[in-house]
């Protein structure tokens, strides 16, 4: 997969590594001389371009990438990268960075974004996770379909605790699609036993959270007592 980030400061060149050890093709681009450092990512091509001109992306070779990573420091920037790379380009993915939470509601599909990553929202998801349990925490929002990756840790007094996946009666527009037990992801079936403490991941329409804390509270326990 050949991907496109852009933005060459600490968080588009660790995304580069990381896309990298996973075998991926990685272009970095940015316009500031200073940040454009070869050595610091040497597998990576780099480029010394303003990600938000056309001739800066025609000249990258967007319309060969299949993922786009707007990840600047400036969150119109990485609008404006998002939109071209989907309307002029034709590019089949593109995640953009939200600095400021404020701005969140702008990154979908009118702007381009398929995924929006929030730091400030993921960290505060990560926060909830640690001290949740029964409670939806909202990781995610895919832009494109309109639906969240959310978790909900299994409450240990919960009346589904050794329950088949399958025998859940879990609401319609969710999928359970990952359970992490002692560290371990598991890909759920529907013979798959719940057990306490579980971490469930799901993908779900955004209304939707309630009714599955409802499902997995224990008995005579409301999701919002």
């Amino acid at each position: 997969m050949r991907v496109a980030v852009a933005g060459a400061g600490s968080v588009g060149r660790s995304i580069a590594r990381e896309l990298l050890d996973n075998g991926h093709q990685v272009l970095l681009l940015d316009r500031e001389p200073s940040a454009v450092n070869p050595e610091l990512v040497p597998e990576a091509e780099w480029l010394l371009a303003d990600a938000c001109e056309m001739s800066s992306l025609d000249e990258a070779g967007l319309q060969r990438c299949d993922v786009v990573v707007a990840a600047t420091g400036d969150d119109k920037a990485n609008l404006v990268v998002a939109l071209i790379a989907k309307t002029e380009f034709a590019v089949p993915r593109t995640v953009a960075r939200v600095n400021n939470p404020k701005n969140e509601w702008m990154f979908d599909e009118a702007w381009g974004v398929d995924v929006a990553v929030s730091t400030p929202r993921l960290m505060t998801a990560l926060v909830e996770e640690a001290v949740s349990v029964g409670d939806i925490v909202r990781i995610m929002t895919f832009q494109q379909s309109g639906t969240d990756l959310v978790e909900l840790t299994m409450p240990e007094d919960s009346p589904y605790v050794g329950s088949r996946v399958g025998d859940v009666p879990w609401p319609g527009d969710t999928v359970l699609v990952a359970i992490v037990r002692e560290g371990r992801p598991i890909a759920p079936t529907a013979d798959d036993p719940l057990e306490a403490r579980d971490e469930l991941l799901f993908v779900t329409s955004s209304e939707i959270g309630e009714d599955l804390e409802r499902v997995l509270a224990p008995h005579g326990r409301s999701a919002s007592a």
